[in-house]
């Protein structure tokens, strides 16, 4: 599995935008704000999934991390082959994290949350932006692929989508789940909740798209209380409200003191 992932990797990296090596785009301001905001710009930072380094000169003292070789090829700032559930890094070793459209192609997600975790210095900070929700419908291309592709079943996935799309429907499936997780957060006070996501059959044979190679589908809901549970501040988030409603973007985290934790 880890070499055909790898190998996949490799190939997409010659054809995506993070090839260019260009720091421009909202992502990238964003990214500034983050840095300037909790004051990396001469703090060690660790990118996971860098690709081939567009954002390593946001922060001067920035590190990469990626599962492919040829992401190196741009880079000329720290750079280091490793999966992002295995980081070859000291506890509480780096001041800042981020991820950009990562997440979701790790098979151990929450292990990766871990590490991220174990990572970061005490009142440390992340900047996680995965694709969240991806469909379970995108490694076979459902979306892009013509009718004439499909037998009656497969049919009826891709005439299913803009419902399955639509979405008061995901609210209707959505909000019942939210309530019932946010309800054990508050019973269970500071105890960690276990991180919940849908695996996804990665395809890394035809890139039908962005997100039919992801290997799991994750609610931010899930991530912020995975995080809340262990005592994290939410800064993206502060509010119940804003956690309960959140539908995508990007969320921040900031690691407690060992006396916070107390």
């Amino acid at each position: 599995m880890a070499h055909i992932e790898k190998h996949f990797y490799e190939q997409q990296y010659q054809g995506s935008q993070y090839a260019t090596g260009l720091e421009s785009g909202e992502e990238a301001a964003r990214l500034r704000r983050f840095v300037e905001s909790y004051d990396l710009q001469d703090r060690l930072v660790l990118e996971i999934g860098c690709g081939r380094g567009a954002f390593q000169h946001i922060s001067r003292k920035w590190m990469g991390v990626d599962l492919a070789f040829s992401a190196r090829c741009n880079i000329v700032k720290p750079f280091v082959i490793a999966s992002a559930d295995a980081l070859p890094f000291r506890d509480e070793s780096v001041h800042g994290v981020w991820s950009i459209t990562v997440l979701e192609h790790v098979p151990g997600v929450e292990a990766a949350l871990s590490e991220i975790s174990r990572v970061l210095k005490q009142r440390g900070v992340a900047y996680l932006a995965p694709a969240w929700h991806c469909r379970t419908w995108a490694a076979e291309g459902y979306q892009v692929r013509p009718w004439s592709d499909f037998d009656w079943r497969g049919k009826l996935v891709k005439i299913s989508i803009p419902l399955r799309n639509a979405l008061w429907v995901r609210a209707l499936c959505a909000l019942p789940l939210r309530v019932w997780r946010e309800s054990l957060f508050f019973l269970k006070g500071k105890s960690p909740m276990q991180f919940r996501y849908g695996c996804l059959q990665a395809n890394y044979e035809i890139f039908w798209g962005p997100d039919s190679d992801a290997c799991n589908s994750m609610d931010p809901h899930e991530m912020l209380l995975w995080f809340r549970s262990r005592g994290w501040c939410t800064p993206s988030h502060r509010t119940w409200a804003q956690r309960f409603m959140v539908r995508n973007g990007p969320i921040i985290v900031q690691k407690p003191c060992a006396l916070e934790k107390n």
